[in-house]
């Protein structure tokens, strides 16, 4: 099954349609590092990442692993780790997924600029929790909670930005 989101900020799948918050500076098909834009494309979802002190084990048929007070989503391109996530004490090498917010309690990794990985064209693209007072993203794609519990229920694939 794969997920429609659309540039108008509208997301389709089975037979649920919902708002879906995106990059400041719009959708593109060529993304750059730090450019607040959500990349144009069809793309697999590789896994699920959750916050085990904050919610339950989402249903998903996605691989699901649980975020560390020590991961990272490397952002610096020169980086032997650029767009890869992974634990360190080393903060500044990029986003951090233990956050103090809701944003990062699920997320999904969606295989953007992952094989191979192009340094510069961008990096920890996800789908992850909307909050209140926030309606753009750095460059993901943001829902909320109750649409992204229903989405992973029903074993999504892929994901088509367009």
């Amino acid at each position: 099954m794969k997920i429609l989101v659309k540039k108008t900020g509208i997301i389709k799948f089975a037979k649920y349609t919902f708002k879906c918050f995106l990059g400041k500076n719009g959708l593109t098909y060529n993304k750059k590092e730090g450019d607040f834009k959500t990349p144009k494309g069809t793309f697999f979802l590789r896994s699920v990442m959750y916050r085990s002190d904050r919610i339950k084990k989402p249903k998903t048929n996605l691989p699901i692993y649980i975020i560390k007070k020590n991961h990272v989503c490397c952002d610096a391109p020169n980086n032997p780790f650029y767009n890869k996530i992974f634990e360190t004490k080393n903060f500044d090498l990029g986003e951090k997924l233990w956050r103090k917010d809701i944003m990062y309690d699920i997320l999904v990794v969606i295989g953007y600029n992952d094989n191979p990985i192009i340094k510069g064209k961008g990096s920890a693209i996800f789908l992850h929790l909307s909050k209140k007072n926030i309606t753009t993203t750095k460059g993901c794609i943001a829902v909320k909670k109750k649409n992204m519990i229903n989405l992973l229920k029903y074993c999504p694939k892929k994901i088509k930005i367009y």
